[in-house]
């Protein structure tokens, strides 16, 4: 399925917000980052924009990459430094042993899970979600993308909850706040 399709499925389990979409120098995010973003999560910024899921999930938009010191607090610079951190001393699910991902932070929710995808590949479209379950303190890999992801944890087509809670399981009528300011 193309993005745009991934988005489109998303759209019937959570209808965007009125005033949806954020603007995104993505020819900055590029270049800073080193590579481009998945074209799911792009189309979801135009759509959606930042803000969260369930009031449970927060999408933060995307931001250039800056040394901690300058990157926004609860920003992804700052949450993929946090995964890479729990990367390093957390237990990971049989695929995932002794690999060395390339972590991108793009969700955090409010049990504290991490949402990143492996960017390792060349393909951005292809990258895989790895989840940090902080109540399993494990990581997980689903091999989809960030819209596939979340709408198949919103139609609950996971054998079991990939999150630490349940807001968004099988939530098929979900709601999407857009962050303010």
């Amino acid at each position: 399925m193309s993005a745009a399709a991934d988005v489109d499925v998303l759209q019937r389990l959570m209808p965007p917000p009125a005033d949806g979409g954020t603007a995104v120098d993505w020819a900055c995010i590029t270049e800073s980052w080193g590579r481009a973003f998945p074209p799911d999560y792009v189309r979801f910024m135009q759509v959606y924009g930042a803000g969260a899921v369930q009031n449970y999930l927060s999408i933060d938009e995307p931001e250039p990459k800056t040394s901690l010191s300058e990157a926004r607090r609860d920003g992804m610079v700052v949450e993929t430094a946090n995964a890479e951190a729990d990367w390093e001393s957390e237990d990971k699910s049989p695929e995932l042993e002794g690999t060395s991902p390339l972590l991108i932070t793009w969700g955090v929710d409010a049990t504290a899970d991490l949402l990143c995808w492996d960017a390792s590949g060349r393909d951005p479209a292809s990258w895989p979600v790895l989840v940090y379950k902080r109540g399993d303190t494990r990581w997980s890999r689903y091999d989809c993308g960030m819209a596939k992801f979340l709408a198949r944890v919103l139609r609950a087509d996971f054998p079991q909850c990939p999150l630490s809670a349940v807001f968004m399981w099988g939530a098929t009528d979900a709601v999407f706040q857009k962050k303010r300011g």
